[in-house]
């Protein structure tokens, strides 16, 4: 039975409540405690202590040169009721980690692959630890996958167990190949020299104190016989410390490249085809510490074959002197990182600025040149609610630094007295920008918006709610500089509750069955997930409670679909943009609060809860919400929550 069978075969609890992971683990840890009693019985045998003795002996005399197995388990003493945050990854790699017992599928499957890539690992090294050197070659040598070559370049250490160590292991092994470099060159020129040495189809990068999962080759041969043509691969990743315990996985998104313009969240493990490497002409000097990140960012440029394996296969190693253990290590890297998007805007012939987020460094954001400007039309429906509206436009006209705009205000049958006199004050007060339209039929959000769509002037269409008020005073130039670019499609930004906690920011496909928002109820300032809160990232949807796209790309979809007349037709927007050919973007530096639904109301009528299930069907039936991935969210990542917190997967 294997383990994922044992899981499913464990009793439920007598009362009928939901096993919870912790409740799963300690019940777990029970049988543990147990094993280990036996455990130390057995070790304390003559036989035992006569085997141990006999392992020490083998390692002294180096006859075992196959580096420690992570121990990813907890210590039973470490589960406390605050150290429970931990369980849902070790519940994670209790049913989906490597396992022995999968070496022999693994052989089988290699043996019948229509394609046998060559795997070229490159690993720059200087003056690293002994252990971690170790373990680091002998992740590469455990590879399931035999196709591989290990191309190591050493950049003239100066501690002398660095050269007799992979002297020892290029005479055991032949498939590692080393240099030695006669003068310090640093990590660009050093993995120029490991790329000299390579000969294989696909190079991949790896740390010199670092480790490969052993399956990780095997799983990138297998997407290149799935994907012929890919050119860049990586997957996920998670920490290791001195112990061997991993944490902090990082489950990443597919390709996404504006994500990648405000961090590099590829990083491990990367493999790129090796003729484009070499096309693009390798690593450049100059740019150490980010040397990969200004690969990948070139690389890019020539082909959008990228691909993405949803499986953890690099343990980033977390020492005190490694740059997993802290954001603010090296400083040279988040200059050389900078340079590198300098670099490659004017290349693609997109000038702007980059601005580096000083408290949260290797975090960047990329301010476009607005070289295509135009007019806004700001579309905002309402019925009555004029307080509100006097809020929103207030908040418009004092807080915006973009002045080119026009401002539709469908009214959708206001009857309240309060509220017209205050429209028609800001008709008389702006008569050139503000513009009321009088929509008089049963409300249907999506037919609201595109009639005032048909009353607009604007080159760019921002649909936005009227219990929203602006925060940034960029915001709009924020917003044209992504919705001019010919690859975006809807701009979305961060809106806040009125307690400075998050409402939207990105829209997930699938999550409670058709959609949600990402990061819903964090604090504003809080980094998200792997800062993916705070950073410009693609999104498959965004929220029309403020959203701008160009009035070219709305009519090419057709507008909204006035049969989603509620809910889901911004969702529904967003993903006939994407599936038209362009990327949505979420912007966390424009900021609005808004007051949800306090317009509308809640689906809290029996009408109201019907209309919302028809419209939920739809959106299932039409996007397969509930069995077709998100490719901007992995899926090991839950889809009943909101939090990106691990869940099973899809």
């Amino acid at each position: 039975m294997d383990t994922k069978q044992r899981a499913s075969a464990e009793p439920e609890p007598e009362t009928g409540a939901k096993p919870t992971a912790a409740n799963r683990w300690r019940a777990l840890y029970g049988q543990l405690t147990e094993a280990r009693a036996l455990l130390t019985t057995v070790q304390d045998s003559k036989f035992w202590k006569a085997r141990n003795t006999w392992f020490r002996i083998k390692r002294r005399l180096k006859l075992d040169l196959v580096g420690p197995q992570p121990y990813w388990l907890p210590k039973l003493e470490e589960q406390t009721e605050g150290n429970l945050q931990q369980l849902p990854y070790e519940h994670w790699l209790f049913e989906h980690d490597f396992r022995n017992a999968d070496r022999r599928r693994i052989r089988d499957t290699i043996a019948v692959l229509p394609q046998r890539p060559v795997f070229s690992v490159l690993m720059p090294v200087y003056n690293t630890p002994e252990q971690y050197l170790r373990e680091a070659i002998s992740s590469v040598v455990e590879q399931v996958y035999p196709d591989w070559e290990l191309c190591i370049a050493d950049d003239a250490s100066t501690k002398p167990h660095v050269r007799k160590v992979l002297e020892e292991y290029r005479a055991r092994y032949p498939q590692i190949k080393t240099c030695f470099r006669s003068e310090n060159g640093h990590i660009a020129a050093t993995s120029n020299s490991a790329l000299e040495l390579a000969t294989g189809d696909f190079v991949a990068l790896l740390d010199h104190d670092d480790r490969l999962s052993p399956d990780a080759l095997f799983e990138n041969a297998i997407l290149v016989n799935r994907q012929p043509d890919v050119d860049v691969i990586y997957s996920d990743e998670d920490k290791i410390d001195e112990t061997g315990r991993r944490s902090a996985p990082y489950f990443k998104p597919d390709w996404s490249p504006d994500a990648l313009l405000s961090r590099n969240y590829v990083s491990h493990l990367g493999v790129y085809r090796r003729s484009v490497v070499n096309d693009v002409n390798g690593f450049r000097t100059g740019f150490e510490g980010s040397q990969d990140y200004d690969l990948l960012l070139r690389i890019t440029e020539r082909t959008d074959r990228v691909a993405h394996i949803p499986h953890v296969l690099y343990h980033w190693r977390k020492h005190s002197e490694s740059t997993a253990g802290t954001r603010d290590q090296k400083s040279y890297a988040l200059d050389s990182a900078r340079r590198a998007l300098e670099e490659a805007l004017e290349r693609r012939g997109e000038p702007g600025r980059i601005v580096h987020d000083i408290a949260r460094s290797g975090l960047y954001t990329v301010r476009y040149e607005i070289r295509r400007p135009g007019k806004v039309s700001i579309i905002i429906p309402t019925r009555d609610h004029g307080k509100d509206v006097d809020v929103c436009l207030h908040s418009i006209f004092e807080r915006s630094s973009y002045t080119n705009f026009e401002i539709i205000l469908l009214d959708n049958g206001s009857q309240d007295r309060e509220s017209l006199q205050i429209f028609d004050d800001w008709v008389k007060r702006e008569p050139g920008r503000v513009k009321v339209v009088v929509y008089d039929a049963p409300f249907n959000f999506s037919a609201v918006n595109n009639v005032a769509v048909k009353q607009s002037r604007g080159e760019y269409l921002l649909f936005l709610n009227n219990d929203t008020e602006t925060v940034t005073r960029d915001w709009l130039e924020a917003m044209v500089e992504q919705a001019q670019r010919r690859e975006i499609g809807a701009v979305g930004a961060k809106l806040l509750y009125g307690d400075d906690t998050v409402q939207h920011a990105g829209v997930i496909i699938g999550l409670g069955g058709v959609a949600g928002h990402s990061h819903k109820h964090f604090k504003a300032d809080e980094p998200g997930y792997f800062y993916t809160l705070q950073t410009v990232n693609n999104f498959s949807a965004v929220t029309a409670a403020c959203l701008m796209l160009r009035r070219e790309v709305f009519e090419q979809v057709g507008g909204f679909d006035e049969e989603l007349a509620i809910a889901f037709n911004d969702v529904d927007l967003c993903l006939r943009i994407r599936a038209a050919g362009y990327r949505n973007v979420y912007l966390p530096h424009v900021v609005l609060y808004h007051h949800e639904s306090k317009s509308r109301g809640y689906e809290d009528t029996a009408e109201k809860q019907e209309r919302f299930m028809r419209e939920q069907l739809i959106m299932e039936r039409r996007w397969n919400t509930r069995t077709v991935p998100d490719p901007y969210y992995n899926i090991n990542l839950s889809r009943d929550t909101e939090d990106y917190a691990i869940g099973a997967s899809w």
